[in-house]
């Protein structure tokens, strides 16, 4: 248990439980939608590079599914483990259903296509993830939950993915660049990879301490600063 943990009032816990459990039905519905849309959009444009995303959107489902039936229990922290493995195994997923996809373009296996549906699909996931990330990543970090910061890190990747899709269809229409998101999707493979890694192991920057009334200020300027502690690293290691 980390500090941040100890220092929550009993009453705060509940609700930062609650809100985890709202981003990820939030998140589920949408990916839901955005993968059916997805799939359909890539089908009739003959796009990999949609059908892909759409499959990406089936991964992020099951990252956040398993979220939700963490934070279903009573003691969410007694499942956290597994829930971290879960998680890490749909980075993976990720990883290679878009360098599979990204290789196949690469190769003339599959170009990205024309698609009006698709570049709304995209524009639309580029304003709405982004804020489901940001949302479930802050209450993630506040209750100490690597579980809840690992999902949103893979909301955020999807927002990427979003971000190379429509760039990738914008240059291939206007330009011919059919291989410009194929590029970039390998890099964000590789990101997903090592993120994978992280959650495996359980170092997921989980936790930045809440001020507390005269305290030195110094204690939010170390390594929590940026979403690391101690604690959670220390509750990682106990656990591995």
């Amino acid at each position: 248990m980390s500090a941040v943990q100890l220092s929550l009032a009993p009453a705060r816990r509940p609700v930062l439980n609650r809100r985890i459990r709202v981003f990820a039905a939030a998140t589920i519905t949408y990916n839901l939608v955005e993968a059916a849309a997805a799939l359909w959009a890539g089908g009739v444009a003959d796009s990999s590079a949609l059908i892909g995303f759409g499959l990406d959107s089936v991964i992020e489902v099951t990252s956040a599914l398993a979220l939700s039936w963490q934070f279903s229990s009573k003691d969410p922290e007694r499942r956290e483990h597994l829930t971290l493995r879960i998680i890490a195994l749909s980075f993976f997923a990720l990883a290679a259903f878009v360098s599979i996809d990204a290789i196949r373009s690469l190769t003339g296996g599959g170009e990205a296509q024309h698609s009006t549906p698709g570049i709304v699909i995209a524009a639309l996931s580029l304003a709405i993830m982004p804020v489901l990330s940001w949302l479930q990543r802050r209450a993630g970090r506040e209750l100490g939950s690597r579980t809840a910061v690992a999902d949103s890190k893979q909301t955020l990747l999807c927002t990427y993915l979003s971000a190379v899709l429509l760039v990738g269809l914008v240059l291939n229409s206007t330009l011919g660049w059919w291989w410009a998101d194929a590029g970039a999707a390998l890099v964000i493979a590789a990101i997903a990879v090592r993120e994978g890694v992280n959650a495996w192991r359980g170092d997921v920057c989980c936790a930045v301490p809440q001020a507390v009334p005269g305290e030195d200020q110094e204690a939010s300027s170390g390594p929590a600063a940026d979403g690391c502690c101690d604690g959670c690293k220390a509750t990682a290691g106990q656990r591995r």
